[in-house]
């Protein structure tokens, strides 16, 4: 795939490393998980994934070290709408704190393996038909301007099809097991010992499918940056890596960000117009420095407005006024 096989287990060696001094160090005893913890993870996160565009520019240059800065971004933006869904599926499932970041610990395992596919998959699209690109592109702009105009509908987590559908085809307990996502006891029906999910793995399978209908758009939206296998897979993991740790602060603040949908929306028509851009100005790519660029202006722009507008909001509802 043009990067050189110990960059890949570099990679893979440095995540593998990171989960297993998560869950066998950081929260080898389960514990709720509080803000000023989320945040210095996140921190730590966050401070490794730019580091690690240091090493890019290093082995890849400058060129490759902007579209990852730029692909880290947008991809952080885009799953800070994730957090919303996964916060729902943990109320409507009624899973503990104190459970919720195991949850989120085999299930960023899943997203490992997922993405992998779905960027490979993408990545032999793009190589062998150039042209699906603009398809990217363009249904990147349409998103956007769905975003923009239309908006979203809420979310009823409880009355979720998927949800709905899981449920009846699922042998599930009723109640939580402690940690376990899957426990042995007797059939009501039959009296016979065989083996139920519990609302864990139940959240775990949501979270999964969450992902995957996610990735839908982020998956084009790094493409149309860049088509590098390597710098696509790498900025989305680390980008995930970090929010899976700022979860628990970010669920109780995400009203704050009100107004990053639309900002995020602008963006996506950015990311896929500058394809057509870069074709109508005759360059083989729009200049990734320039891109960077724009991408953080626009966020930053969402992200002030937003606290700007809902400031003061928390201690509104708190006093009732």
């Amino acid at each position: 795939m043009g990067t050189p096989i110990w960059l890949w287990l570099l990679f893979l060696g440095l995540v593998g490393v990171l989960l297993a001094f998560d869950l066998g160090v950081l929260n080898r005893k389960e514990h709720e998980i509080g803000v000023a913890e989320s945040l210095k993870l996140s921190a730590f996160y966050i401070t490794l994934g730019v580091l690690f565009g240091g090493f890019v520019w290093y082995q890849m240059g400058s060129q490759a070290a902007a579209e990852y800065m730029t692909a880290f971004v947008v991809e952080k933006t885009l799953a800070m709408d994730n957090v919303f869904v996964i916060a729902l599926i943990f109320a409507t499932l009624s899973i503990p704190r104190r459970y919720q970041h195991r949850v989120l610990f085999w299930g960023i395992l899943g997203v490992i393996l997922l993405r992998g596919l779905m960027i490979g998959l993408g990545a032999t699209l793009v190589a062998e038909y150039g042209w699906i690109l603009y398809i990217f592109a363009g249904f990147l702009i349409l998103t956007g301007i769905k975003m923009l105009f239309v908006g979203d509908k809420e979310h009823d987590m409880a009355d979720n099809p998927i949800l709905k559908f899981l449920r009846r085809r699922m042998p599930l307990t009723d109640e939580l097991h402690g940690h376990s996502f899957i426990v042995k006891q007797p059939d009501p029906k039959t009296g016979r010992i065989r083996r139920f999910a519990t609302p864990l793995l139940l959240a775990l399978v949501m979270i999964e499918i969450a992902d995957v209908i996610f990735a839908v758009d982020s998956v084009p939206a790094v493409f149309a940056i860049t088509t590098n296998p390597y710098i696509v897979y790498t900025s989305n993991i680390f980008a995930i890596l970090g929010l899976r740790a700022l979860f628990f602060a970010l669920a109780a603040i995400i009203h704050r960000f009100e107004y990053l949908k639309q900002a995020l929306a602008v963006l996506l028509i950015f990311i896929g117009s500058k394809v057509f851009l870069a074709d109508l100005m005759g360059m083989e790519k729009f200049p990734p420095a320039i891109s960077l660029g724009i991408t953080f202006a626009i966020l930053g722009a969402g992200v002030a407005y937003s606290l700007w507008r809902t400031k003061g909001q928390d201690a509104k509802e708190l006093t009732g006024k």
